[in-house]
Formats: structure tokens, C-alpha cells, sequence
């Protein structure tokens, strides 16, 4: 693959989230340290985590429990899975540009992890696209919560996934996690939960979709999608990333915390439904 010297330029700052650095911090300090989880109810080492990649001012809150159990930790590579929300060919996609900027800093992606990746899938008939100067919000949203959860220095390893093709999902898991595997590393499948029903039925769908992610069964959470019994824009991402956590040793699946957009919007007609968890070894 061929990457841009150039950062990505970032499409939703200061509308999806704040742009200023000082009122960025505090705010993502904010929900980090209100969220109500501790070690003793996350006791062991995360390997995935799942979060919400809507407006800081809707899923903000229910993104901080997520990032909380990460505070402080020093990884190497963080991977984040997530749909590609607009039109484009192919089942993969990943940027174009070395690095994402944020009004926290650059973050450097990890090329070299990218093109071990892509010459593994080559292999097997898949291709990664790339794509410059895109629109997309869903890796981009996670990031400034990455930051500042750590504070240390990490490289990203960014992959948008359109397929629900259980086949081509399970070649991605294995792809990523022969190259990961000897690395430091945190996968985050960035996804929302169901979309504009009315809040009854919202939070009946959301309680099954994050059944079957708390139960670590990526297979009911893509027949969820394709069936409708329930459904995530980034069901594909949640599946990738559990069967690379069971492939690292994962054991066990957290639910941490539920939201709507109804509790900062007050609507309840049409709503859209936000859960984060945690998947440790």
C-alpha cells in the first residue's frame, strides 16, 4: 500500500466533538473518571473493548466506561474496527494517510502492520482499499478518547469493515491476529446499536445485541444484524474483534454500560442506542 506523508484531515472536529485541546481533555477526563467501573468489577486484562462512535454529546458518556478500563495502561498498537458509513466498493477499507490528527496530536498509523496484514488477506483473494480525505466519523470518534486514556505514545491500526460475510470475517480475525499477536495491543470495535425506533423497542433490540456480545458469539451477533433481531452498524467490527480476542485468550465478555440518545436529547420516539464493553483474558 501506498500512504500520504500528509495526516488525515479530520471532517468532525469541533461538530462531533470539541476542537478546543484544553476543553477536549477536560471533557473526555470527565466522562472517564464519572464512569462507574473499577477493577473489581473488570478484574482482568483487556484484550477488546466495544464503544460507541456517535457525538461526544450523545455517546460520550457511555464511551468513558469503555476507556476507563484502559486508564493509564501503556500499549503499543491500538487496532480499531468500525463500519465505513458512506458508498464505496470492496468489503475493506483503511486510510491513505500516515497518521490522524486530532486536536490532542498525531497519531502515527502503523503502516507496516497494515501492508503485513494486506500481503496475509492478498493471499487469500481479499484487498484493502484505501481512501484519502474521507468523511467517515466512526475511527476518528474513538481517538481523542484513545489519547487521553493512555498518554503514551501508540501507533493505530485503522480498518473499516462493510462485509457481513462470516467466511471473509473470519480471514480478516486471522490476518490481523497473525500480525498483532506478538504486540502490545487493544482492539475496539466502534459501533453503535440500533437505530430510530421508538425507545421501548430500541431497548429491547440493544439488550439482545449486547447478550450476544456479553456471551462472546460473534456468529449470533452477525445473524443478528442480517436476521433482524437486532442490530449494530458495526456488527462486523464486534465479530472481528471477538474471535481475535478468543484467539489471544480472551475468556470473558463485560457489558459496562447502556445509553440512548434519548438521555441527552429527551426523545424517545426515535432514538439511537449506545453500549460499550470490555472483553479480558
Amino acid at each position: 500500500m501506498e500512504f500520504k506523508s500528509t495526516s488525515r484531515p479530520s471532517p468532525i472536529t469541533g461538530t462531533w466533538y470539541i476542537g478546543d485541546p484544553t476543553g477536549l481533555s477536560e471533557q473526555i477526563d470527565a466522562y472517564i473518571k464519572d464512569a462507574k467501573v473499577t477493577k473489581e468489577d473488570v478484574p482482568e486484562e483487556i484484550i477488546g473493548l466495544v464503544a460507541p462512535h456517535a457525538g461526544h454529546r450523545y455517546s460520550g458518556k457511555t464511551a468513558g466506561y469503555a476507556y476507563k478500563t484502559i486508564k493509564g495502561k501503556k500499549i503499543d498498537l491500538i487496532v480499531i474496527l468500525s463500519p465505513f458509513h458512506q458508498y464505496m466498493p470492496g468489503d475493506l477499507i483503511t486510510t491513505a494517510h500516515k497518521a490522524f490528527r486530532t486536536p490532542l496530536g498525531e497519531i502515527p498509523v502503523d503502516t507496516n502492520a497494515l501492508n503485513k496484514c494486506e500481503q496475509v488477506l492478498n493471499e487469500k483473494g481479499i484487498r484493502i482499499h484505501q481512501v484519502s480525505d474521507d468523511p467517515e466519523h466512526s475511527i476518528e470518534i474513538q481517538l481523542p478518547f484513545v489519547q487521553r486514556a493512555l498518554g503514551t505514545e501508540f501507533k493505530l491500526l485503522p480498518l473499516m469493515i462493510r462485509s457481513l460475510d462470516d467466511t471473509i470475517l473470519k480471514q480478516v480475525s486471522d490476518a490481523l491476529f497473525e500480525v498483532i499477536r506478538d504486540r502490545s495491543f487493544i482492539v475496539i470495535a466502534s459501533t453503535d446499536l440500533s437505530h430510530f425506533f421508538p425507545l421501548d423497542i430500541a431497548e429491547q433490540r440493544d439488550a439482545e445485541m449486547l447478550r450476544r456480545i456479553k456471551a462472546m458469539d460473534p456468529e449470533g451477533v452477525l445473524s443478528a444484524e442480517k436476521n433482524g433481531d437486532a442490530s449494530a452498524c458495526g456488527a462486523a467490527a464486534v465479530a472481528v474483534m471477538l474471535w481475535i480476542a478468543k484467539k489471544a485468550g480472551g475468556k470473558k465478555a463485560y457489558v459496562l454500560n447502556y445509553s440512548t440518545s434519548a438521555d441527552s436529547a429527551g426523545d424517545k420516539t426515535s432514538v439511537v442506542g449506545y453500549g460499550s464493553a470490555a472483553v479480558v483474558l
